[in-house]
């Protein structure tokens, strides 16, 4: 049986805010593990409010300092170009793609 449980991570940003994300894959790409999620969305109404916008996919590298693992923020250009197409194959494998708009599978 499949477990339809999101897998949700809350960030803490340099002000104290929490942020909530949902994990939607996770791969390796040049020996670093990357993470790519979206705000979580926890209500049907902010469900249809998501899908009628441009869905904020953001791409994080996972790191470890310390044997403390850390989560950063892709913002090198070429790197972010790589990773994300990366993603956008394997997401449009998992999901229904086409002109950049996903469905959920039925």
């Amino acid at each position: 049986m499949e477990d339809n449980t999101p897998d949700i991570l809350t960030l803490e940003d340099e002000a104290g805010k929490e942020h909530v994300f949902e994990v939607i894959d996770a791969t390796d790409y040049e020996g670093v593990h990357f993470l790519a999620v979206v705000p979580y969305i926890e209500t049907e109404e902010e469900a249809e409010a998501a899908l009628a916008e441009d869905a904020d996919l953001i791409i994080m590298r996972v790191g470890e300092e310390d044997g403390e693992e850390y989560l950063d923020i892709v913002d090198d250009d070429e790197e972010f170009y790589n990773v994300g197409e990366v993603f956008a194959r394997r997401l449009s494998e998992l999901y229904d793609v086409e002109d950049g708009k996903g469905e959920m599978p039925s």
